[in-house]
């Protein structure tokens, strides 16, 4: 499974209802450190069926950024039955992204 664009429109089911953890990647294009943890982040879904990966674009989602308290970026959160329950600030290699899950 790849990386889900989540927005406004489809967060309720694709985040909250989610029966699956769910790991949020809030990114912009122009952000360095998102473009380096981006494909760490498809790497991930592809791996991981047990887990869900959703990346929120900050610039055409400011809502949800707002929602979820992001100053900035690239913030992970890790959701479960609809709560955060973990999350970290900036770039990270693959194991410290795996071990928020």
């Amino acid at each position: 499974m790849s990386a889900i664009q989540i927005n406004k429109t489809n967060f309720t089911e694709e985040v909250i209802r989610s029966d699956r953890p769910v790991l949020l990647d809030f990114w912009a294009p122009w952000c360095g450190p998102c473009r380096m943890v981006g494909p760490i982040l498809d790497e991930i879904a592809q791996e991981r069926t047990d887990i869900k990966v959703g990346k929120v674009n900050v610039d055409e989602q400011p809502e949800l950024a707002g929602q979820f308290g992001v100053m900035s970026i690239p913030t992970m959160v890790v959701m479960k039955g609809g709560k955060v329950v973990n999350q970290a600030l900036g770039a990270r290699p693959k194991s410290q992204i795996l071990a928020l899950l």
